[in-house]
């Protein structure tokens, strides 16, 4: 999952809706049942020994039980903060460290993290663990974690078309010869549609699909699933449309459906990839394909092909739903009493599937954990409003000011010592304000 803008956040992404395991619980760690699946992510990276991508994806990696913040893990840590148990070691994280799954600095010690329960099946398991397991190693690569804002993909036209992008790309993989060729122009063709709807997507997207888009591609390439190609099909590529929101989720379905498809060509393309490397060029690219001359015109030729009018009517009611949405959001965390929170050294924890975009403002995040200088930020309701540039979040004024414990509609912030409560360049506003440092 989740994870970042190294030079102003660290973001961790929480993911729900993973199948439980009945071997090992949130509420029942040990190191007897937790050992069959770091076996699983050492044989997996064994048998890939660097194929892949030229880098052994084995390394450190956590186990984590949410409700307890205990953790197990597979090699020491570099201040001894984990101490053995049996074949492994067990430690606590502290509160400072954000739960996710996800890369994270911790102890001297860059690790791969991931929440318990596990995915029973054993592939999608597979896959959720090399995903994590890649994002630590993944600025060796020379592709480094992205953050790259992509809100056109919650309005109307720009869903419509990542949709019939995913519809096509679906039908590619089922498919073989000239109908496989035909649907990956198709692809193709929806996707750049989209971008000249909306200038300036290709860049945001491209970086989004080269940092989670990749994560999950190399997941599913080494999950040990028989039927790739029916794998990303049932799995990321139908799941994709149910999210609530397609602003950071949509990497999940292109990476794995563009990197399959280029495998199934035969020729090398994983060397001299970039965060501005674009999957359908390159596939274009490998399969001797080219988009038609007259893009916006052959888009809406083909769209009916992949039931474009059905969709189409779903789109036009989410939208109408969506715009009273967005307008109860303007009216609580813009154009009412807010309280300001400047953002220096943020970490934050949220679920991507459900942001709310609010144009050139940035997005509210429904639920979300920020860390940062001033405390701890904790939405559990009624959504926070992050600026488009990261540099400021903004929550419904606070009912209780006293510090340490402030507290406001849905949300609870423990302030440390040196900051607080001052009003803010607007009449009715508040803001944090520093008033010594450490």
């Amino acid at each position: 999952m989740m994870k970042l803008l190294r030079a102003v956040a660290t973001v961790v992404f929480l993911f729900g809706g993973l199948a439980g395991s009945r071997s090992v619980t949130a509420s029942a760690l040990s190191a007897r049942a937790a050992l069959p699946y770091f076996q699983e992510a050492d044989t997996i990276s064994r048998a890939d020994d660097g194929r892949l991508w030229g880098i052994t994806l084995g390394g450190p990696l956590l186990l984590v039980d949410p409700e307890t913040r205990i953790v197990l893990a597979n090699q020491p840590d570099t201040q001894g903060r984990l101490m053995r148990d049996g074949p492994l070691l067990r430690g606590k994280l502290p509160t400072d460290i954000l739960l996710a799954n996800s890369a994270v600095e911790w102890s001297q010690t860059k690790w791969a993290m991931i929440m318990l329960p596990l995915p029973e099946d054993r592939y999608s398991r597979a896959t959720l663990m090399v995903h994590e397991l890649w994002h630590r190693v993944q600025d060796e690569l020379g592709l480094p974690s992205s953050d790259a804002q992509n809100n056109h993909l919650d309005t109307r036209d720009g869903r419509y078309w990542i949709q019939l992008e995913w519809r096509a790309l679906a039908a590619a993989l089922a498919t073989e010869g000239p109908k496989r060729a035909a649907a990956i122009t198709d692809a193709a063709t929806f996707r750049e549609q989209r971008r000249l709807l909306f200038p300036g997507a290709a860049a945001q997207e491209n970086a989004m699909e080269m940092h989670e888009g990749l994560a999950e591609y190399t997941g599913v390439k080494l999950s040990g699933a028989p039927d790739l190609a029916r794998f990303v099909i049932e799995g990321d590529l139908r799941a994709a449309p149910a999210k609530e929101t397609f602003v950071r989720s949509f990497a999940y379905a292109n990476g794995p459906a563009y990197g399959i498809l280029l495998d199934t060509i035969g020729k090398e393309w994983r060397k001299g990839l970039k965060p501005t490397t674009d999957f359908a060029a390159l596939l274009l690219d490998r399969a001797g394909l080219a988009l038609p001359s007259d893009v916006s015109a052959a888009a809406k030729k083909r769209a009916p092909a992949y039931n474009a009018a059905a969709l189409a009517t779903e789109e036009d009611a989410r939208e109408k739903k969506q715009r009273a949405k967005t307008q109860a959001y303007r009216a609580r965390l813009v154009d009412g009493p807010v309280l300001k929170l400047p953002l220096r050294n943020m970490k934050m924890e949220f679920d991507p599937g459900n942001l709310v975009p609010l144009d050139s403002l940035g997005a509210v995040y429904p639920q979300i954990r920020i860390v940062d200088d001033w405390g701890v930020l904790t939405v559990s309701s009624q959504g926070a409003l992050l600026s488009a540039g990261f540099s400021e979040a903004t929550v419904a004024q606070p009912t209780e000011t006293k510090a340490p414990a402030l507290t406001g509609d849905g949300w609870t912030l423990e302030l440390k010592p040196g900051w607080s409560v001052a009003p803010g360049s607007r009449k009715g506003d508040s803001q944090l304000r520093q008033t010594s440092t450490p």
